[in-house]
């Protein structure tokens, strides 16, 4: 499994404002916040450190340096990380994008600093180069569309649409922040320094034929005060 990974690049994005999640986190970033004694991030690394991945590239903003002494200081054995920091709000699209200059695999893969999701990421590579895609997005099945919007697939997991978060959707699927990009991504990426991924980008690349791989495994999300107590108390009962 260490050889797979070894030469792949992961880029986390951390650099999110976090406004909802402030009286939790006191004014740090969201990646940075703890649960069972733990920095989110370091469990985050260290999960995907464990599949052989060795070079890690983290987007940071806000208060981007808090998350850079963090590392100086928290060495986490055997694994590289590098630091991509925009100066001034990029988005999900954009932070992707101001990193371009550090990522060195084709493909890479793509996360989100502040959610957790179970998957083979081996899987996940193979189906990812089998459809030849430009992106490939990890999805999760939940029980309503309300707080994370609907993705619709057909039966060769080819993405159809995107819908906004839908009061509606029962059992729907949804993006679990981690996709595998190839690099001539960013030659069909906006000219204009801040864009979103999720809002902007993924709509706009469906004729490009974009793929989802839907996955069963523990998907957590910290983005809230609420999702964070719920993600606090799995973690403290081990799973």
């Amino acid at each position: 499994m260490d050889g797979i990974f070894k030469g792949i690049d992961i880029l986390i994005l951390c650099g999110g404002l976090g406004r909802r999640l402030r009286k939790i986190s006191k004014g740090a970033p969201k990646p940075m916040v703890k649960i069972g004694g733990y920095v989110f991030l370091d469990l985050l690394i260290k999960y995907l450190a464990g599949f052989g991945f060795r070079r890690f590239i983290l987007g940071t903003g806000y208060r981007a340096g808090t998350v850079q002494n963090y590392y100086h200081k928290h060495k986490i054995l055997a694994v590289d990380i590098l630091f991509s920091r925009e100066y001034a709000p990029l988005d999900t699209g954009g932070a992707v994008k101001n990193a371009k200059k550090l990522i060195k695999s084709d493909p890479f893969f793509v996360l989100n600093g502040d959610s957790w999701c179970e998957f083979n990421p081996g899987a996940f590579l193979k189906f990812h180069k089998k459809n030849r895609s430009p992106v490939s997005i990890l999805l999760r099945q939940v029980a309503s569309g309300k707080e994370y919007g609907e993705i619709k697939i057909d039966r060769s997991s080819r993405i159809l649409n995107f819908r906004e978060k839908n009061i509606l959707a029962k059992k729907c699927l949804i993006n679990a922040g981690v996709y595998i990009f190839d690099k001539k991504i960013f030659g069909m990426m906006p000219k204009e320094p801040r864009f979103s991924l999720e809002r902007d980008f993924f709509p706009a690349m469906v004729s490009n034929r974009i793929f989802g791989y839907p996955v069963s495994g523990l998907f957590i999300d910290i983005g809230t005060p609420e999702r964070y107590i719920k993600a606090k108390k799995i973690f403290l009962k081990g799973k």
